[in-house]
């Protein structure tokens, strides 16, 4: 399949799911708690659930030897080259509140490397596509490129992380905190928002921990093509998830590894 075919493709996969997905948003809908009442709320819905079933679905006629990871129904032939990581709700605390924060992210990776990716926001009707080379916000108004913008120091930076709760207590909360301590102002509750902003160029950095595959594949090549950078906190690649450290300064990235990594 061309690049033009596989892009049109990803649309189709966006399309699709956004339309199972929709009628659940804003309404009465059945939610189960993975956790089974454990300390932490982890929660699914029907429309997590119903969107992985038409993803998963559509790669498997089209794409019948690659493998499927995502979040709700596991993986299957994770050893193919070709590999696509799937969230269909990235978000879902934001999703139930009815806050429009939450996004499909479909993400594909080759040889183990995230090679495509999109952020898929049907209620606001936004697509956030990137390559590693190249990164463009798609809506209703049109298209333009994402760019991220130029910001070296900590003091300057706008810092955004899902919840502050994501950090052990410990060595790990303490040098989350160490970062946030030093940045101009920091938002919580932004999910997979946080990164598309960042490639933007709305903000300047976004540091996490306890992540997926699925949370992150999708959004290395948007933040990528748009001139950012992602990272495990130790430097490595991020495709497995963990501990994760967004920038869309090079120079920002290397200072904030250096309050990570004392």
């Amino acid at each position: 399949m061309s690049v033009v075919d596989l892009a049109r493709f990803m649309d189709d996969l966006a399309t699709e799911s956004g339309q199972a997905i929709l009628p659940f948003f804003r309404a009465h809908f059945g939610l189960d708690d993975k956790a089974r009442g454990g300390a932490a709320f982890d929660p699914v819905t029907e429309a997590d659930r119903a969107a992985e079933v038409v993803l998963r679905n559509m790669i498997r006629q089209t794409f019948p030897t690659h493998g499927i990871l995502g979040e709700e129904f596991g993986s299957e032939r994770l050893d193919a080259e070709c590999v696509w990581v799937l969230d269909p709700i990235d978000g879902t605390r934001a999703f139930i509140a009815g806050l429009p924060t939450w996004g499909t992210l479909i993400g594909l990776t080759k040889g183990g490397v995230a090679v495509r990716g999109m952020m898929h926001q049907p209620f606001l009707g936004e697509r956030f596509v990137g390559d590693g080379a190249s990164s463009r916000l798609r809506t209703a108004r049109g298209e333009r490129t994402l760019r991220t913008r130029r910001c070296d120091v900590l003091a300057d930076a706008i810092l955004a992380t899902t919840d502050p709760r994501l950090f052990v207590e410990g060595e790990e909360r303490d040098r989350f905190q160490a970062v946030e301590g030093c940045v101009r102002m920091a938002r919580y509750g932004t999910d997979c928002y946080a990164y598309c902003m960042l490639a933007a160029g709305q903000i300047d950095l976004v540091v996490e921990a306890g992540l997926k595959p699925y949370d992150i594949v999708a959004l290395i090549p948007i933040v990528e093509g748009a001139g950012g950078i992602v990272t495990a906190w130790d430097g490595g690649p991020a495709t497995q998830g963990g501990r994760i450290v967004a920038a869309g300064d090079p120079r920002l990235h290397k200072a904030v590894l250096e309050h990570l990594n004392p």
